[in-house]
């Protein structure tokens, strides 16, 4: 019999409804977690308890979802959500049931879970309980939905999302039915709040195989969800820099950057505005020039349509916007590329730049990963001197103008540029009394009393 290690305190909340008489299971990702040898990181359980009878077996519960029958009894700090059975009603908006009503049948429970992989159950006593071989699909890596496909989709579309979001996560593949469901009913995405098929393109994004998108690509799914890509994936590009459709070196370039979610979204937007802006000469070569810009106002676009936090959208848009950006191979051009560019984001703009040339063309990666290991080394020497890069060290504010004479307005905001373009070329130049001298060199004798 297959055995599941389960935490002590949920096998306290699991004994104690069974001492009432009561049914009691970990239920869905826990245990599929689990028999992947991984650490889950929560575990819900299920009981034909009533929530009213799982609140009077525990003296601290809260409700959290209790029209839905879901009670989250806490035993010290932590919190496990306890679930009645339940069958859930009419799907009338392709998303939520109408209404859920209780059973006492745990198999009616799983019955109503969306993958055969989600839709298991442990405990001690009784052992796995397993009607859909969600044990078997996980051995043999697939992705297949509970029951019938058609109506697992119907009921809730953002499924569809999911199915290729586990495919991701696990490296797993879609059953056949399964993928032929999703492609069919994919035009249901559509009534999926945008806040939703977002946490589930960030998962998939973010997963050891974010290049699991082509199968979305292929089943029809980006078409509804992400439209921009399909156009992407059309694109060809005869450029000696090159190997890929600009689709394809999308999906390299998604792999050989770390699993961090701005990193991948901009490795994803990162060349989007190519096939606006494709070029061929008389030669047949392919050009994209000045995709960066409209590759960022793409990536705006669809970030604030997928409803992303503002900081996601600025983070993301401007490293889209620097990501074929290449400074001076020298101090100054260096330290201009991180004022640029920002403190901040400079070190993932050198991830970006090397997921992109390990994306290219092997032929013609030599020369561009040198260039980019100067860059390297230059910013490193910056950081280690701790060289002046913002107008936050610079020597001088707009105060100390003010006091040597020059005059409250937009004047200050020029001259402390200049000063910073100065310092930039030279960072020794970064003292105030130096800096006042130029101010006046360059702006006219200030008018303080000397």
């Amino acid at each position: 019999m297959i055995q599941i290690r389960i935490p002590e305190k949920v096998n306290t909340i699991i004994r104690t409804l069974a001492a009432a008489g009561q049914e009691a299971y970990a239920v869905g990702g826990c245990v599929r977690d689990a028999l992947l040898g991984r650490e889950p990181a929560d575990w819900d359980i299920t009981t034909s308890a009533s929530p009213a009878e799982v609140k009077a077996l525990f003296p601290r519960t809260i409700d959290t979802g209790i029209q839905h029958g879901t009670v989250t009894v806490m035993l010290g700090h932590e919190g496990f959500e306890v679930t009645t059975y339940r069958v859930d009603g009419a799907y009338e908006d392709g998303r939520h049931p109408k209404e859920v009503q209780f059973t006492r049948s745990l198999l009616e429970d799983l019955k109503r879970r969306d993958f055969t992989i989600n839709a298991m159950a442990y405990n001690e006593e009784a052992g796995l309980v397993d009607e859909f071989d969600g044990a078997g699909d996980l051995e043999r890596g697939i992705i297949r939905c509970a029951g019938r496909a058609e109506e697992r989709f119907m009921e809730d579309a953002l499924r569809i999302m999911r199915a290729f979001r586990f495919s991701a996560q696990l490296g797993f593949t879609l059953e056949e039915q399964t993928r032929e469901a999703a492609g069919k009913l994919c035009g249901n995405l559509r009534k999926v709040s945008a806040e939703r098929i977002q946490a589930e393109l960030v998962k998939l994004l973010t997963s050891p195989h974010p290049e699991k998108l082509r199968d979305a690509w292929e089943a029809g799914i980006t078409r509804v969800v992400l439209p921009e890509f399909d156009v992407c994936m059309a694109c060809g590009q005869n450029n000696p820099h090159h190997i890929y459709s600009v689709g394809e070196h999308i999906l390299h370039s998604l792999q050989e950057v770390e699993a961090e979610k701005n990193l991948r979204l901009t490795m994803l937007f990162h060349d989007f505005g190519k096939p606006a802006v494709k070029t061929t000469d008389e030669k047949g070569i392919d050009h994209f020039k000045r995709h960066q810009e409209v590759s960022e106002e793409l990536a705006r676009t669809i970030l604030r349509r997928l409803k992303f936090d503002n900081e996601t959208v600025r983070q993301v848009t401007k490293l889209v916007w620097c990501h074929d950006y290449h400074p001076a191979l020298t101090p100054a051009g260096v330290r201009r590329a991180v004022n640029r560019i920002g403190e901040d984001l400079f070190p993932l703009y050198l991830k970006v730049q090397r997921a992109d040339i390990l994306a290219q063309n092997p032929s013609m990666q030599g020369p561009k990963f040198q260039a980019l290991g100067e860059v390297e080394r230059l910013y490193e020497e910056i950081v280690r001197e701790k060289d002046c890069i913002t107008l936050k060290d610079l020597a001088v504010d707009g105060r100390d103008l003010i006091k040597a004479g020059f005059p409250a307005g937009p004047l200050l905001g020029e001259i402390l540029k200049h000063l910073l373009e100065q310092v930039l070329e030279e960072p020794g130049k970064n003292r105030k009394e130096e800096l006042l001298l130029e101010a006046v060199r360059k702006y006219g004798k200030s008018n303080s009393a000397d």
